[in-house]
């Protein structure tokens, strides 16, 4: 990427965290002519100290998902004007702050809306039909020593399937589930225009009528715990939930102990309140399939949102419309 010396005038974009994306099969792929990185997790000092010390003239910033960007971290950083993420969801910013300091934001946008859609209707599939706990029985060989599996699965084929934020993920997992002859609903904001989902204008209203709720929504102040008791109760014990979105938007407790005593049919779960840990009493429970927030990870997916950071920071320092630019509404 040319001389040292001549690395040393490019603009400075700071990382805090490494994001999954950086390094993909050895090869870093977040290069560009137009600007460095600041890497703030290579350095010895505590972060804030290397922010006060190294990053007070950065213009912009690489934020992943596990970074924090809040008031406290931004008064660090005075020349900041633009934020990029990894992410499609937004909950590890400060987005009122960011408003006040005039910082612009570009999010991932809708590169791993597919692959998180997929990933959502395989967690439902695998909860109606029991995949992983008869998989599990095959290899403990309790197939040839106890007899078939317990009939037990359900068909998705009919299925009525809640939304919870129908917005780029949500309208993808409802475009595969109508494929399984599925009938969907949805629960947003507000109703979207030109869309003939019916409309619930709460998701207790919403869940009463599903089979299954599905959430794509993003975690703010309005969503965290929107899923709670009430809720769960509404989608009764032959219900089934699905979290793509964050741990956050369900109380958790209320769901474990729901599972547990057997008021909702089953989960899956590809994020939590309070990870890496997932609660305890989920590990033993056939009728829960969980994974390990990796819905977007697929190879193809972190190279397009390699690409796509790449093009917002040129962007920017080009002077040019960003790629991904969130607009906050």
């Amino acid at each position: 990427m040319g001389s040292p010396a001549a690395d040393e005038d490019l603009p400075q974009v700071l990382i805090i965290r490494n994001p999954p994306a950086f390094t993909i099969d050895g090869e870093e792929q977040f290069t560009s002519p137009k600007f460095r990185f600041l890497k703030a997790f290579e350095s010895t000092l505590p972060p804030h100290d290397f922010l006060a010390a190294r990053a007070r003239s950065v213009r912009a910033m690489l934020a992943s998902g596990g970074a924090v960007v809040d008031a406290r971290v931004l008064q660090f950083l005075p020349e900041l004007r633009l934020i990029v993420t990894t992410t499609a969801g937004l909950n590890q910013l400060d987005l009122p702050e960011c408003r006040r300091r005039g910082i612009r934001i570009a999010n991932a946008g809708d590169v791993y809306s597919a692959d998180v859609a997929d990933c959502a209707v395989g967690l439902l599939i695998d909860v109606l039909r029991k995949i992983s706990a008869s998989n599990r029985y095959v290899k403990q060989g309790f197939w040839a020593s106890k007899g078939d599996y317990p009939l037990g699965s359900k068909q998705l084929r009919g299925k009525r399937i809640g939304i919870v934020g129908l917005g780029r993920i949500g309208y993808q997992v409802a475009k595969r589930l109508e494929a399984f002859g599925c009938s969907i609903a949805y629960n947003s904001r507000k109703a979207k225009p030109g869309v003939s989902y019916p409309f619930y204008q709460t998701v207790q209203e919403l869940a009463a009528k599903s089979d299954a709720l599905v959430l794509c929504c993003g975690l703010t102040e309005q969503t965290r715990h929107l899923i709670n008791k009430e809720v769960l109760a509404a989608l009764g014990k032959d219900g089934v939930i699905v979290n793509i979105a964050r741990g956050g938007v369900i109380d958790e407790k209320e769901m474990v102990r729901c599972l547990m005593e057997g008021e909702i049919a089953g989960a899956g779960l590809d994020v939590f309140e309070n990870e890496p840990d997932a609660p305890k009493e989920l590990m033993e429970l056939d009728n829960v399939v969980m994974s390990p927030h990796c819905a977007v990870f697929t190879r193809e997916s972190l190279l397009d949102v390699a690409r796509l950071v790449v093009g917002n920071l040129e962007a920017f320092f080009s002077n040019e419309p960003l790629l991904s630019e969130y607009e906050d509404d």
